[in-house]
């Protein structure tokens, strides 16, 4: 990849996960909740999901999935119904008093690992960087040296920079109506995403077809 090719890239990672959506909304509770430090179990569970997800885009698994609409749509409609019933739970215990000790680790990473990975708009975004920024002449494994470390560095500093404005939020001692209405706010935000979400088109491939025919066409099948 020319450094043109990945400075293009980097921009568009940028944007993809700094753009506000379920996980920013998750990891601005979970500091709010829990802290900065504990909070990070969050973090760690989207750069699990984004590396599942790079891993497959690689494999030309994600470009499948998006040639088969109906399964593409179900996925879709149950990430969506996913979300919604998050934002309505977290709307109807907003009241409660969040207590830190109360939440282990192994929670929110599931929970984290499991909003990121629902969400099939993520598929349609990995498969958009694929399509525009894998080259087809050039084998896939050997580009993937560097996509993997500059997406996993952003996504990192998104989310933990996210995570860190729910810290001080939670610092900021704020009143009770003022952290309830935050908490609401935070779950709107769930609703708002699985209402958006459900009612988005199926995304169709352009171009990581093309991309990985090139890489078996050279017999670079055990890469791609």
């Amino acid at each position: 990849m020319s450094w043109e090719g990945w400075s293009i890239f980097a921009l568009f990672w940028v944007v993809f996960v700094t753009s506000p959506g379920p996980n920013a909304a998750n990891c601005i509770m979970n500091g709010y909740t829990v802290g900065f430090a504990r909070a990070l179990w969050g973090v760690a569970a989207i750069l699990t999901q984004a590396t599942l997800f790079l891993t497959l885009s690689a494999l030309g698994v994600t470009a499948l999935l998006a040639t088969a609409p109906e399964a593409f749509r179900i996925l879709q409609v149950a990430g969506a119904a996913v979300l919604i019933w998050l934002g309505i739970r977290g709307w109807m215990r907003a009241h409660v008093v969040s207590d830190p000790g109360h939440r282990h680790a192994a929670s929110i990473y599931g929970r984290a690992f499991a909003i990121a990975t629902i969400n099939p708009k993520s598929v349609a975004g990995y498969l958009a960087a694929f399509s525009q920024f894998v080259q087809p002449d050039l084998p896939i494994g050997a580009q993937m040296w560097v996509i993997y470390p500059t997406a996993l560095c952003i996504t990192a500093i998104s989310y933990s920079t996210y995570t860190a404005l729910g810290a001080w939020m939670g610092r900021a001692a704020l009143g009770v109506i003022a952290n309830l209405w935050l908490k609401r706010g935070l779950a709107l935000c769930f609703i708002i995403y699985g209402v958006l979400l459900a009612l988005a088109p199926v995304p169709a491939p352009r171009g990581m077809d093309n991309a990985v025919q090139g890489a078996l066409s050279r017999g670079d099948a055990d890469t791609v």
